[in-house]
């Protein structure tokens, strides 16, 4: 598959853009577990990085390892958009992600990221102007619509294709469903099997197993699939998936001293990464998935929710290694 001039292999897998969640250390993670064909960065503010916001310029910092990868930006205003994308391919990313998706309130309700689906035409814009702007390809992810009476992915796609976007990014929900309810993937196989459409559709949504990555793929015939909250706390589903879409054989989930193992190395790249205290407070997040399906760990999660000192969490999670030994 041929994604924004880039040779990927069969049935490609990408990483999604999250917020707080996809940052160098994720992405380290992730990367050196396998399987991931395409990565992104978490996304970013347009206005954060015309401002010169620390937090903003941070996230456009990307490693070779972690290529490729593109950069998503976010916002809607079009000058700022388009100023944005310009400091975006400063950084040389192999490609600018526009995220017309992201359902929070605080950014929706501005008229960003998924609220611009109730503005079509100047997400066109916006679109428009950035590819203009820009020498490296622009892509976009989005959702079906705003809400259940306004599924407009199909018209949506056909725009921003018309306007020369490089591919698309579908997650089969609405606004309104936020991350509820279950995802629709008719309208992602109906774009994607659209005679008009050339470009390559991604689809997202409720991708959780190995066996569900190939049911979409086979079932609506995408060019792609992207895992986004799956990943979280199982960074090894990458790979995973990679496996079973390679080989029909499914890997054997790891044993609990193997997880546990992982968030140490999560652990010990976002100190390195952020400092001891900063690295354990964006551990927090994760831990409560990595230790998820641990039969009464509610006592660990608590004291690893409630340390600050870098030796008690490696002490806390030996702990639990210990403990769950060869299960």
């Amino acid at each position: 598959m041929n994604f924004c001039g880039i040779d990927l292999r069969d049935k490609p897998i990408f990483q999604a853009p999250m917020e707080d969640v996809t940052d160098s250390t994720f992405r380290y993670i992730c990367k050196n577990l396998g399987g991931v064909d395409v990565m992104f960065t978490e996304f970013v503010s347009s206005d954060g990085l015309i401002r010169n916001g620390r937090k903003s310029l941070q996230k456009l910092n990307i490693a070779d390892y972690e290529r490729p990868i593109g950069i998503q930006i976010y916002g809607h205003v079009p000058e700022s958009m388009v100023e944005a994308a310009l400091l975006v391919e400063s950084a040389k990313p192999e490609f600018v992600d526009i995220n017309f998706g992201c359902p929070v309130k605080k950014i929706a309700n501005r008229g960003a990221g998924s609220g611009m689906m109730r503005n079509v035409p100047l997400m066109v814009e916006i679109t428009e102007k950035v590819i203009k702007a820009v020498k490296i390809p622009v892509t976009v992810k989005t959702r079906l619509g705003w809400d259940e009476n306004s599924k407009n992915i199909e018209d949506i796609a056909e725009r921003l294709q018309d306007v020369g976007i490089s591919a698309l990014t579908i997650h089969g929900r609405t606004r309104a469903q936020m991350y509820l309810g279950k995802a629709d993937w008719t309208l992602i196989g109906k774009v994607k099997n659209n005679p008009r459409i050339k470009i390559p559709i991604i689809g997202n949504g409720d991708i959780d197993s190995p066996e569900k990555a190939l049911e979409m793929f086979d079932q609506y015939n995408v060019d792609g699939i992207m895992i986004g909250r799956a990943a979280i706390g199982k960074p090894w589903i990458f790979n995973h998936i990679r496996h079973f879409l390679d080989t029909g054989e499914l890997l054997p989930e790891p044993k609990i001293a193997e997880k546990i193992e992982i968030a140490k190395n999560h652990l010990a790249q976002s100190a390195k990464d952020k400092g001891e205290f900063g690295g354990i407070m964006t551990m927090r997040r994760h831990y409560v998935q990595y230790l998820k399906s641990l039969p009464d760990s509610k006592d660990y999660r608590l004291k690893l929710l409630t340390s600050s000192s870098y030796q008690e969490n490696i002490e806390i999670l030996d702990q639990i290694a210990e403990k769950y030994n060869n299960q």
